[in-house]
């Protein structure tokens, strides 16, 4: 494959993994998912939801995409948990047993709990009616590292399809460079629908292309996007996606004091999202309705600790969150009004 070992390499290097240097009295929870308003990033929001009812307070970092929510989770301090495409899990995995750098980068790194699937969008004007019509164009990929620049990358080597460039930059940037005709495509991966892609500026000029080669069913999962999804999407599309994972990293050999807290926080919120996975369906994120906990990818294994979290005697101790300072003012401010 074309997309580089190194970029693999290069970030397992970026720090010093946070378990080696931190203490139990400092341990915080951080959860690592793609930027702010992406699919992911709610998705993460929900789970930190339910770590605020519970008196733990989990804090939300905005990532690139699969990559760096990956290595996060391996070398950002207090960062037990990281959402990852299951692209970039199934990437390492072919090149674990034949790598000494991917092998290294990936020991010790546990799934945690499947999440949703991701849509495969792919925004293109009239005449690119499938990816073979994309062969020597210009397609827009979203930021370096991100979903869409990895799995573009994937899918165009297994079609074997030579593209002019993959341009980088946000989805903003994507959808203006469309617009002007300076892109002849968009690829966007996440969870339909993505607010970003009803942008006014995609009129009825434009459509989604469907995704119907043979040849990704091996490596992806046919979906449809149904019609209406989009303001300019009239009829129902089909398409492939990817699973996205909660990861997160061994805890359970007891290592030191905070791998035993690290663990804790890993099997209390595993415990927390079973527990309220209904509500999760009915109040949270629509991909929480897409939500399958049985669809564990093959060739990863899943952490003590996630094991722990998942015993009907385990129990979580919910402690009471923590008040604002200013909480009897705005009760009273509150009150005062209703009147």
């Amino acid at each position: 494959m074309k997309f580089s070992v190194l970029n693999v390499i290069a970030l397992t290097t970026l720090g010093v993994f946070g378990a080696n240097v931190a203490s139990a009295q400092e341990t915080e929870r951080h959860i690592m998912a793609a930027g702010a308003g992406s699919t992911q990033g709610l998705i993460a929001e929900d789970i930190a939801g339910l770590g605020d009812r519970c008196g733990m307070p989990l804090s939300v970092v905005a990532s690139k995409g699969a990559l760096e929510s990956f290595f996060g989770v391996r070398n950002r301090h207090n960062t037990q948990f990281g959402i990852v495409d299951g692209d970039l899990l199934n990437y390492l995995n072919s090149y674990k047993t034949e790598n000494k750098d991917v092998k290294d980068a990936v020991q010790g790194m546990r799934i945690m709990l499947p999440l949703f699937d991701a849509e495969v969008h792919v925004v293109a004007p009239a005449g690119i009616d499938n990816l073979q019509d994309l062969r020597g164009k210009r397609i827009g990929v979203g930021e370096k590292d991100s979903t869409a620049y990895l799995t573009s990358q994937l899918m165009f080597d297994i079609l074997r399809i030579p593209v002019a460039e993959r341009v980088t930059g946000s989805t903003d940037e994507m959808i203006e460079l469309l617009r002007q005709g300076e892109i002849d495509a968009i690829i966007r991966v996440a969870g339909a629908p993505v607010e970003a892609l009803a942008d006014k500026r995609i009129d009825n000029t434009f459509h989604l292309v469907p995704i119907t080669d043979e040849l990704l069913r091996a490596s992806y999962k046919s979906v449809t996007i149904p019609a209406g999804t989009y303001p300019y999407q009239k009829t129902a599309v089909q398409t492939v996606s990817v699973k996205t994972l909660l990861m997160t990293y061994e805890y359970g050999t007891g290592k030191n004091a905070y791998y035993n807290t690290s663990c804790k926080a890993v099997a209390d919120v595993t415990s927390l999202i079973v527990d309220n996975i209904d509500k999760l369906r009915q109040s949270g994120h629509p991909k929480w309705k897409d939500v399958d906990l049985t669809e564990v990818p093959k060739g990863w294994e899943i952490g003590m600790c996630v094991r722990k979290g998942l015993d009907p005697n385990y129990k979580v101790s919910c402690s009471q969150a923590t008040t604002s300072e200013n909480q009897d003012y705005l009760n009273l401010l509150g009150e005062r009004l209703k009147h």
